[in-house]
């Protein structure tokens, strides 16, 4: 225990890089992911059949799939055409398979608003684009709060994904850190205790948001 607190403490300065960087990545992929899911979202929910077929077919795909292989394919597959960073590998890899659920999230959403809406809203001459920008999504993203806080929870722990093409966040940390002891176990109970920092900070964050948006309500 005693060896625990040791590199708990002595190893601060280098898992706070990690820790930066896995914000970074977790949150640039969690904005790409939101636009991502927007827009298959809305080919879910089209009267164009191909395009419904289009976003059923892109959600079985990454739900099919493990996120490590997605990410290679990216990184290894978009190498071989143009050189592209680690960060943006893992960045876009993580938004392309979160932006799957975020779809599904988003389109459960828009469909549980009451069909009177918008109907109150063509009858006050609002087109349907109108309709869903003004009326429909702001509600439709209000519902979704807890289960996209959720998914934010889910993308943070799956960037841990990203040390397999090099990135140092947390677990690429204790993980390097652990390889040059040849003693990793008190470098994972201290990457667990990161994540389980960050976890619960932002549980509390979607809780307190829940609460502000149910006052409004």
């Amino acid at each position: 225990m005693g060896e625990f607190f040791d590199i708990f403490i002595g190893s601060t300065d280098v898992f706070f890089q990690g820790l930066w960087l896995t914000l970074r990545l977790s949150v640039v992929s969690l904005l790409i992911a939101i636009v991502i899911g927007l827009f298959f979202a809305m080919l879910k929910i089209s009267r164009i059949k191909i395009l419904e077929i289009i976003a059923d077919l892109y959600i079985w795909v990454v739900r099919g799939t493990p996120l490590i292989v997605q990410i290679f394919i990216l990184y290894y597959g978009l190498a071989s055409i143009w050189l592209i960073p680690e960060f943006w590998a893992a960045s876009i890899g993580l938004a392309f398979h979160s932006g799957a659920y975020i779809a599904e999230i988003i389109r459960g959403s828009i469909q549980s608003i009451a069909k009177g809406q918008n109907e109150a809203a063509r009858s006050l001459g609002m087109n349907r684009r109108l309709t869903m920008r003004r009326i429909v999504l702001p509600q439709a993203f209000r519902r979704a709060v807890p289960a996209l806080g959720n998914q934010f929870i889910i993308g943070i722990k799956d960037s841990s994904l990203a040390s397999f093409i090099g990135l140092q966040e947390l677990f690429g940390v204790s993980n390097t850190m652990g390889s040059n002891s040849f003693n990793y176990l008190p470098y994972f109970f201290t990457v667990a205790i990161y994540y389980l920092v960050i976890v619960l900070v932002l549980t509390v964050a979607v809780n307190q948001l829940e609460k502000k948006l149910a006052v409004s309500d």
